[in-house]
């Protein structure tokens, strides 16, 4: 029985009764369900209603509303860019007014500012393009790792070399991405129009790297990789601004026993991404106002890596002549040219298959995991918090 404040609450017993006695409708499923859910109940949709969607893609959800919507709907759609993890207190939550008038814009930045995020206003298409840049590849990326690390039958948290700095990092955010439903990214990377292209990109810079580093070819990944981090990072932002993340930050958060020494590591996955950006004339700082908690994490690991010329060196001279990483590299290759292959053939059943498969083999961590994620995030996050204030106080 419903008791309280929730007296006056009635459960309808379908979709049309909510849709035809709404002012406001929010559909949340799943983006690859979008329009099968907005054709059942759509044309039930009340007069003068307004109605969004809370997709990770929203050309399919866009499509659905035209498709099946009455023309008299106002559609004011969101998306939140953060994990159902995060608390949104801060995050950005995108509004995008598809065909709307102020009033109704209004109406739904009031319901929605309990959330206390913050609100940037884009258009379904930029929208799409930016998540595509911050998201898809940065999943593409971790879900890679994880294939590379089931395929070799390592816990990566139990052996010395990927234990301490940018490896905590690494291995809680692969946690974090495999401890969520498989849909999520499925529907971010098939769905929209402009990840498939990118996760392709992705793969091809993972497979030319690691070719240059089985080759020898010292000069060649050399200028690869600085041509990258040029066109990515620019000259000031290698030599004069602070970074995003800091050694006692990237220490903090291990779910293994830091060893007496550093084990040293090519980084091939973050090279790759550096160079993916390079290729496909992405500047991720341009998109820092629409980005997710994870990919300011990536954003600072890479940029850590890229920022200190003798790490960066270290990873290239390994890549070269240390065979330690050898196998791992391997798989990780073939696990990014796989996740690719999915993603292009469009297949969601094929893309499930894989997700779940590597989600089984990882979930005894997931609880560890996701306290030492949040507890990550959280702090960064106010770091860099403070950081933003400090250096609007100095200017």
């Amino acid at each position: 029985m419903l008791k309280g404040k929730q007296r006056n609450v009635t459960i309808f017993p379908n979709g049309h009764l909510v849709s035809r006695s709404s002012d406001w409708i929010m559909y949340s499923v799943e983006a690859k369900s979008i329009d099968a859910v907005v054709a059942a109940y759509g044309p039930s949709t009340k007069l003068g209603a307004v109605v969004g969607g809370q997709t990770s893609t929203k050309a399919p959800e866009i499509a659905a509303f035209e498709k099946h919507l009455p023309s008299d709907i106002e559609i004011v759609t969101c998306h939140s860019l953060h994990g159902p993890k995060v608390d949104p207190k801060g995050q950005p939550l995108v509004i995008i007014n598809h065909r709307a008038s102020p009033r109704a814009v209004q109406l739904v930045e009031r319901i929605l500012s309990c959330f206390q995020s913050k609100m940037v206003t884009l258009s379904a298409e930029m929208h799409d393009r930016i998540t595509a840049d911050t998201q898809a590849v940065t999943h593409a990326a971790f879900l890679s790792m994880g294939t590379a690390w089931q395929a070799n039958n390592q816990f990566p948290w139990q052996m010395a070399r990927y234990v301490g700095g940018i490896e905590n990092v690494k291995i809680n955010l692969m946690l974090r991405i495999y401890s969520n439903k498989w849909h999520v990214y499925a529907g971010l990377a098939i769905l929209n129009p402009s990840a498939r292209a990118q996760i392709r990109q992705y793969a091809e810079s993972v497979t030319e790297l690691f070719k240059l580093m089985l080759g020898g070819q010292r000069e060649e990944l050399i200028e690869r990789i600085h041509a990258a981090r040029t066109a990515v990072f620019g000259t000031e932002r290698i030599e004069g601004q602070e970074l995003l993340l800091e050694d006692d930050l990237l220490d903090r958060f291990s779910l293994g026993e830091k060893p007496a020494e550093r084990v040293k590591n090519n980084q091939l996955a973050l090279l790759a991404m550096v160079d993916c950006w390079w290729k496909l004339g992405i500047v991720p700082y341009d998109h820092m106002i629409c980005s997710t908690p994870l990919f300011r994490l990536w954003l600072g690991i890479v940029e850590y890596l890229y920022r200190n010329e003798e790490l960066l060196n270290e990873c290239i001279e390994t890549g070269l002549y240390d065979t330690t990483f050898r196998s791992d590299d391997l798989e990780f290759t073939f696990a990014a040219r796989d996740w690719s292959e999915r993603v292009s053939l469009g297949h969601m059943d094929g893309y499930r298959e894989k997700f779940e498969k590597m989600q089984n083999y990882f979930a005894p961590r997931f609880p560890e995991a996701t306290k030492l994620g949040n507890e990550m995030i959280r702090t960064i996050e106010a770091n860099l918090n403070d950081r933003r204030l400090k250096q609007k106080t100095q200017t």
